[in-house]
């Protein structure tokens, strides 16, 4: 209490993507576990580098989330969360070319952050290559946040970004648990909904040639057209896909076809 914190910090351990692998490496057999990054997106160079050191030395990450410019915590510099990053489509677009043309797109956990928790940006997030989803505002909004952009001084008026006991009184877990729970639950469900419109039963074998883009002169353009992906990207194998149906207890029950 009453020092500055340094954020975003710079990193100590390493300075490009080279050392950034080592201590990857470092931290996965210290401790066994899966090991990954969670960047924001520029510029796409460390991208392409970190994809050719994976492919080449033997070393890797094993999971990479990408945010999105429109999302990011309230409690960041104002500076950063209003001007930097490229916006999730973007930006997530422009990593997921990086591996598939390294032909690790297989070996690596994409994970999309980024005002991705209505059911209709997050089934795009897994039409261009995501396996899994972050939800963070949609989920405060469920717990009252309103959105009163106060996160960084730590005067929230609702209780979710302050350390004033007063303010705190405003999350009850009781009643704020069974709402967040509710979000999460209809989500999932409507995310199955528009996935079963798309004529699959699981958003993971939802891909771009399900969705095109519509811009403001009445076209219409295949997502994988906009973002410059080849054909067979973000489909899961044949074994995974047949498991993921199998799984879902749907087998045969959908068409192949788009919606």
């Amino acid at each position: 209490m009453g020092l500055d914190c340094v954020s975003p910090p710079a990193h100590s351990a390493f300075r490009d993507a080279d050392s950034m692998l080592d201590f990857v490496e470092t931290l996965a057999d210290a401790s066994g576990l899966p090991v990954g990054i969670k960047s924001a997106v520029g510029e796409s160079a460390f991208w392409h580098e970190l994809a050719r050191l994976m492919a080449t030395t033997g070393r890797g990450v094993d999971f990479v989330t990408v945010d999105g410019g429109e999302g990011g915590t309230g409690a960041g510099p104002l500076s950063f969360t209003d001007h930097v990053a490229l916006p999730f489509k973007v930006g997530f677009s422009r990593v997921y070319r990086a591996f598939c043309e390294e032909g690790l797109a297989d070996d690596v956990v994409f994970t999309g952050s980024g005002k991705l928790g209505l059911p209709h940006t997050a089934l795009l997030a897994f039409a261009l290559g995501c396996d899994t989803v972050n939800v963070g505002r949609e989920v405060m909004l469920a717990l009252g946040c309103i959105q009163a952009q106060r996160c960084h001084t730590g005067r929230c008026p609702t209780g979710g970004t302050t350390n004033s006991r007063w303010r705190m009184r405003g999350l009850d877990p009781a009643s704020k648990s069974v709402r967040a729970a509710s979000y999460l639950v209809n989500l999932r469900r409507e995310l199955l909904d528009l996935s079963r419109a798309c004529g699959e039963p699981h958003p993971a074998l939802v891909g771009p040639e399900h969705l095109e883009i519509l811009d403001d002169r009445f076209g219409a353009t295949r997502l994988a057209e906009v973002f410059g992906y080849a054909p067979g990207w973000c489909r899961p194998s044949l074994a995974d896909s047949e498991e993921i149906r199998r799984l879902m207890g749907l087998m045969g029950s959908w068409p192949a076809g788009t919606a």
